[in-house]
């Protein structure tokens, strides 16, 4: 593994004091999900306001790519977002100038206490639809873009595939390298959604540099193992 990659743990249960042990918990970067996970807006900014150092970006992933969206993820004390469900470059652009305040973007300021988190916050998008590879390029060479994140399971079934078939394609064809030629031309980062040893170890073979290792619950259900083995 060399020293560029950086292994995150994906937090679902919208549990604030859970989540916000995670950033002292090992792991390179943490994401707060909106789109599948419980994290409405009063988890989100109970989890920043119990934080009281930045160990590791803590990111969020909203709902949908929308400026208000994104905006109250910022405000809340993101370090950045992961847009879901981007197909296009304009989709891609619309993501970045949300996070921006003008003449960059089109974020709003407010008197709220993630208002005055860094100009630049951290902007991935996930490209996990078939327009969204056909687009992969275009979506990469975004101006102000940091990563492209690949949605694995919504990916294989838009291809009509597995995932497991997803990450076993190597040929020259294949999604996978596609999307990381496409990063890598474009210079940006390229991240992935593992959440099982397994995958998350396919995805570093293939070259992804931020790939989600483990869940909130797998970390739980790893102590739950840890109980079981003293219990005998």
């Amino acid at each position: 593994m060399t020293d560029d990659v950086r292994l995150g743990v994906w937090a679902m249960l919208g549990e604030p004091r859970t989540t916000a042990a995670l950033e002292h918990a090992g792991f390179d970067w943490l994401l707060l999900d909106q789109q599948h996970g419980h994290f409405d807006d009063a988890a989100v900014r109970a989890t920043f306001a119990l934080r009281r150092e930045h160990r590791v970006p803590v990111l969020v992933r909203p709902a949908a790519n929308r400026a208000d969206l994104i905006g109250r993820a910022l405000d809340a004390g993101a370090d950045g977002v992961i847009v879901p469900l981007v197909e296009s470059a304009e989709e891609a652009e619309a993501a970045v100038a949300a996070s921006r305040y003008p003449p960059r973007g089109i974020r709003s300021s407010g008197p709220l206490p993630g208002s005055d988190q860094a100009e630049r916050p951290f902007v991935g998008v996930m490209v996990e639809t078939a327009a969204g590879l056909a687009a992969v390029d275009a979506i990469a060479r975004t101006p102000d873009l940091d990563l492209v994140f690949v949605g694995p399971f919504d990916l294989s079934q838009s291809l009509g595939t597995t995932v497991d078939d997803l990450l076993a394609d190597d040929g020259p064809e294949a999604p996978l390298l596609r999307i990381l030629d496409a990063c890598r031309a474009a210079g940006v980062r390229a991240g992935a959604f593992g959440a099982t040893e397994p995958r998350a170890r396919r995805f570093l073979e293939l070259g992804f540099t931020d790939v989600v290792a483990a869940l909130d619950t797998s970390v739980l259900a790893a102590g739950a193992a840890i109980a079981a083995r003293v219990r005998g």
